[in-house]
Order: structure tokens, then C-alpha cells, then sequence
């Protein structure tokens, strides 16, 4: 906190003084964050400056050639995959002379925090190359018409990842500076090459002072929350201990549920942090946890909401690209293997993976046939709403086996899950636990739809507006 405020405060009151845009804010930003980078790394900062340097070259020189994506994705997955088989490389590996430096790698392992970083080098890559063959796919118009900010005068962080740079923007400086800008550099959210230079440029005016220092408020109530969490909630120990397999079925899934907030609340303090430091410097990210864990009653709305911003960089990136809902049944297998893999290199989050996609599918198929259903009468609609709660009940049921395997039981556990489930005893737990969800699913329904009415009225009030301006104007 002390950093970044020192941070912030003198990037701010420098971009003040001397009305600095996106050219000269990159060279502050880049300063400060080597020197953020040099404590955090040590000597091998040389290694993230080596890698930035030839994927930039790379971008530069190719971006225009046929190939240049496929080329750009394999040398980025080699250099994520190369990083964790050799731990982060060690000096001696380039000559003995150089060993010593080995003794100064500072207090962070850089290549845990350079699976990032490789997201923004391929941002940059790929938002470079589209920009080059002015390939667009952002309709102005069209999103204007459903975007409540955009309407009201501002620019959604939607609008600015759409919307491409001039040329000069494309430029080392700033590219070095979105690599590594402190406030996002640990752990995001992941902010894409064209929204980020562009707010670098000029900052974000979606929040004003007040409404960020209430954002820093929750967080210093969800931090509270948190030491009452891990001082009486022992949810994590026993899921890395093996005392779970002594438990009732009914036991563990109260763990694996108590796991899942866990880690809701975790990485939702983390990524509010940084998010808070990145507004105060006047760059808005994705909120990564946007909605509860606990309000989510499929697996498309869960991946939207968790991680939201990765989430967001892989529809733009990879979906889309791989050819968006026309492919969606083959894509979400290359996505989710890829990001198993961006974790870490271990069999568990395959398994994770994979489990999830065999989840996923049955509801693609489902919700394709919904979307050609007609309903018809009061009674068809009342149908189609408990068809619809009954599987969101079995979709929360999949991801909390999924979670199970991913964080708890493992790969290994699934055989004794499931006997276990089918005993008596599970039987009367999984009937129980399905109606807990079905009854959670109802309630999802009706705050989405309170939701919906909400957001109507808001865009109804700023139409209402617009048109009373016009009347002043004329008159």
C-alpha cells in the first residue's frame, strides 16, 4: 500500500504539472515499475526484458505476414511451458561466469508472475496485427444502442479494448509500460493493449473520486471478513489433509462448498486491490468478480464472473478468432485446455479442465434448443422456468464436483466420491443438496429479473434525458 500510493501519487502530480499524455506517462510508468520489478525480481528482471524485447521485434516485423498469428502463439506458449520446466532459468545455464546471479533474484519468482504477462504480449500482438489489416469487428451504432455508460456519455471498458490506437501508440514505451504497470503487474485483472494506451493517454472518467475510495472501503470490510473466515472456517485444512476421506459425503461437500468461497473471497481481495491502485492511476480494468459465487446458476454465467477480465482477453483472443458460437462445442475444449495449462503445468487442472468442458457441453446443447423454443401459454412458460431451474440445480451440482476434483479430492478421488454417493446415506445427501440448489436457482431467476427491470429504467431515464436536452436546446 505504501508503494503504490508513493507510486500513484507522484505518476498523478507528474501528469498534472507538466500535462503529460500517453508518451510521456509510459516513461514514468515504465521507471517506476523496473524499480518495482528490480525488488521483486533481482537480476532477473533481464530475463522478462529479454523475452518483452523479442516478442515486440517479433509483432514488428511479422505482424503483417500471413502466419504471423500462428507464429506469435507458438512462441509465447514455448516461452510459457519453457519457464516452468526450468523454473524461471537459472544463470548458470548461460555460463558459469554468470552464477553469482543466481544469489540476486530478488524476493518473487518472476516467471509465476509472467504467465501474465505473456497474455499482454499476445494482446499487443494480436491487437496490432488487426489493427494493421483494419480488421474491425466493433460496431460503434449497434453497441451505443444496448450500453447504458456509453449512452450516458462515457466509454465503457468495452468500448476502448474495441476501438483501435493510432500507429504511434504501438510504440516500445508504451508497450514496455503495459507489460509491466506496477499496480497490475502481480496478479491483474488483465487489461487489454488498446484499452490500456488509450487510458494511459487519457485517464478513465467512469469513477469518480468518491466511488473509489468506496471501493477501497469494501475492500478493507471483505479483508475483515476474511480473518473471520480463516480463523474459524477450517475448510482449507481439511481439504489439503486426507482427513476428508473419513468424512460423510454430506461433510465434504460442505467443505468443497466452504473451498469454493474461500477462494471467491481470496482472489476477489487480491484483484480488488490492484484494481483499486490501477483506478487511482487512472486505468480501469474489468471487475474480475463482478457477481457472488453463490449467484451464479450456470457455467457460462460462473466463467464470466469469475476471472472476468481473463475471461473477457479469451473471448476477444481465442473465441472469437477460433470461430465464436459457430464452433463453440469444439472451442471451449482448446480454451479451457489452454488455460489448465496457463496455471500451471500439473495433471490435476487437466483433469479440472477437461471435467468441466464434458459439463459445459450439455448445456450448449440445451440452451441452443431453448433459444429455438416458443413459449406460448402462462403454463409453458411456468414449464420452461422449472426445466430451466432444474438445470441450474444439476449444472451447480457438476461444478461442485468439478471443484471437488480441481481443489479437494483430486483425480484420484472421484472413484470413492461416487460410490460413496450411491450408498444410502449419499443418496439422501445428493437429493438434498440437488433441492437446496433447485430452491437457489429460483431465487437467481427473480434477482435477475429485478436486475433487468432495473437496468430498463436506467436506460430509460438517460433516453428521457437526452430527448429533454434536445427540447432545451431548440427552445
Amino acid at each position: 500500500m505504501l508503494v503504490f500510493g508513493i507510486f500513484t501519487l507522484v505518476a498523478n502530480t507528474i501528469r498534472r504539472f507538466y500535462h503529460l499524455r500517453a508518451r510521456g506517462m509510459s516513461l514514468i510508468w515504465s521507471f517506476l515499475s523496473f524499480c518495482y520489478l528490480s525488488y521483486l525480481h533481482g537480476a532477473c528482471v533481464v530475463f522478462i526484458l529479454l523475452i518483452s524485447s523479442m516478442n515486440f521485434f517479433l509483432v514488428k516485423i511479422f505482424a503483417r505476414t500471413k502466419y504471423f498469428v500462428y507464429m506469435l502463439w507458438i512462441f509465447n506458449i514455448a516461452v510459457l511451458l519453457l519457464n516452468r520446466v526450468y523454473e524461471g532459468y537459472s544463470f548458470t545455464l548461460f555460463g558459469a561466469n554468470l552464477a553469482f546471479l543466481d544469489s540476486y533474484r530478488g524476493t518473487f519468482r518472476w516467471h509465476i508472475c509472467f504467465n501474465l504477462v505473456i497474455l499482454r504480449m499476445l494482446s499487443f500482438g494480436l491487437d496490432y496485427h488487426w489493427f494493421s489489416f483494419q480488421d474491425s469487428r466493433f460496431d460503434q451504432k449497434k453497441h451505443m444502442q444496448g450500453c447504458y455508460t456509453c449512452r450516458s456519455g462515457k466509454a465503457c471498458y468495452f468500448a476502448l479494448q474495441e476501438r483501435s490506437v493510432p500507429i504511434d501508440k504501438y510504440s516500445f514505451n508504451i508497450y514496455l509500460s503495459y507489460l509491466i504497470y506496477a499496480p497490475l503487474y502481480i496478479a491483474g485483472p488483465i487489461t487489454s493493449f488498446n484499452a490500456f494506451a488509450t487510458q494511459l493517454d487519457i485517464p478513465q472518467k467512469n469513477h469518480s473520486v468518491g466511488q473509489i475510495a468506496w471501493y477501497g472501503v469494501r475492500w478493507a470490510i471483505s479483508l475483515f471478513l476474511m480473518e473471520i473466515l480463516t480463523h474459524f472456517f477450517y475448510y482449507n485444512s481439511y481439504a489439503s489433509s486426507d482427513i476428508w476421506k473419513n468424512l460423510s459425503p454430506l461433510e465434504i461437500f460442505i467443505i468443497g462448498y466452504g473451498v469454493i468461497n474461500f477462494m471467491w473471497l481470496k482472489f476477489s481481495l487480491i484483484w480488488r486491490f490492484f484494481r483499486f491502485w490501477s483506478l487511482i492511476g487512472g486505468v480501469e480494468t474489468p471487475e474480475n468478480m463482478p457477481r457472488c459465487v453463490n449467484n451464479c446458476y450456470d457455467l457460462e454465467s460462473f466463467w464470466k464472473s469469475w476471472h472476468a477480465s481473463f475471461n473477457k482477453w479469451l473471448v476477444r483472443y481465442m473465441y472469437i478468432p477460433l470461430g465464436g458460437s459457430q464452433r463453440k462445442l469444439l472451442n471451449v475444449w482448446v480454451i479451457f485446455t489452454f488455460v489448465a495449462l496457463w496455471h500451471d503445468l500439473e495433471w490435476k487442472l487437466i483433469c479440472w479442465a477437461w471435467l468441466t468442458c464434458i459439463f459445459l457441453i450439455p448445456e450448449i446443447v440445451i440452451k441452443s434448443a431453448a433459444k429455438t423454443f416458443q413459449v406460448r401459454s402462462a403454463l409453458g412458460g411456468f414449464i420452461f422456468r422449472e426445466l430451466s431451474a432444474i438445470s441450474g440445480a444439476v449444472t451447480i451440482t457438476c461444478l461442485m464436483v468439478a471443484n471437488l476434483v480441481g481443489y479437494v479430492i483430486g483425480p484420484n478421488g472421484i472413484n470413492w466420491l461416487i460410490s460413496r454417493l450411491l450408498q444410502k446415506d449419499g443418496l439422501h445427501v445428493l437429493f438434498g443438496i440437488f433441492t437446496s440448489f433447485y430452491i437457489g436457482t429460483k431465487l437467481m431467476f427473480h434477482i435477475r429479473d429485478a436486475k433487468q427491470k432495473c437496468w430498463g429504467l436506467g436506460s430509460a431515464i438517460v433516453d428521457w434525458e437526452k430527448q429533454m436536452h434536445k427540447y432545451l436546446d431548440f427552445f
